[in-house]
């Protein structure tokens, strides 16, 4: 039933970015619908949420007939779709060499085509409406090259050159399309594959010398789909603590202060 209430579809919604991206919106008086593949974990997502404000949809972002029931049901739920929040993506951390074609094919499926097929489904439901706002969840390393990420990181860079080819098509349509790039989040996956030696490093690499939290990415999702954001169009915002502008010398800098 269409209303003149909002509408958000974040994908990858059951955990972590995703998750606290979906209560963002909900916080911002938005309905939302969490969409993800893992239904064990979106059941549990679901039973935190407002049920008349919320949609749970089971769902592999990689496959076009799934994404398109998904979005059939939501409009017949809500009747409309004005924002979409690209967020599922999945990663294999091992050496290049030892990365395997199915491995490279799923990682770009998911995160790369995912976002395509999303928004190939979303945007025309949202030019009924006048238009919207999609922000796609890259990484910042689509901006620079590191070991053992050989897909995710060519995924995450695809993902940001896809994010300004759909600005510049849907921009006039009324659709802006920007990116979040973020730095090391202090998700679950992270503390558990990042050991201690990793997280020192990082934090030594990161001039704000911390990780940064699944809210303040949502945050920062939230302002690219905001109003103060009107004339963004076909960026993409590192949110990173200034991981990305920090050359070699950091650790030596700080070790005299």
């Amino acid at each position: 039933m269409k209303s003149d209430q909002r509408v958000a579809l974040i994908t990858g919604a059951a955990r972590g970015i995703g998750l606290a991206t979906a209560r963002k919106f909900l916080a911002e008086n938005h309905r939302v619908a969490l969409l993800d593949i893992d239904a064990e974990t979106l059941s549990r997502a679901m039973k935190l949420m407002d049920p008349d404000q919320t949609l749970g949809l089971e769902c592999d972002v990689a496959e076009p007939n799934q994404v398109n029931d998904s979005v059939d049901r939501l409009v017949s739920e809500y009747g409309r779709i004005d924002v979409l929040v690209n967020n599922a993506g999945i990663a294999t951390f091992k050496p290049i060499l030892e990365t395997s074609f199915e491995e490279w094919s799923r990682i770009l499926a998911v995160n790369l085509n995912g976002p395509f097929i999303c928004t190939q489904a979303c945007a025309p439901v949202m030019l009924e409406n006048g238009g919207g706002s999609i922000v796609n969840i890259a990484s910042i390393s689509g901006f620079r090259a590191s070991t053992l990420r050989v897909a995710y990181g060519t995924s995450k860079a695809g993902v940001m050159q896809l994010t300004k080819q759909q600005a510049a098509e849907l921009g006039n349509m009324g659709i802006r399309v920007n990116a979040v790039a973020p730095g090391p989040v202090d998700t679950a996956m992270a503390k558990k594959v990042h050991t201690p030696d990793i997280r020192a490093a990082y934090h030594d690499a990161i001039p704000l010398n911390r990780y940064g939290l699944e809210e303040e990415i949502a945050e920062t999702v939230w302002f690219l789909c905001s109003d103060a954001a009107s004339y963004v169009n076909g960026q993409v915002l590192a949110a990173d603590g200034g991981f990305d502008n920090t050359g070699i010398g950091l650790p030596s800098l700080r070790s005299r202060e």
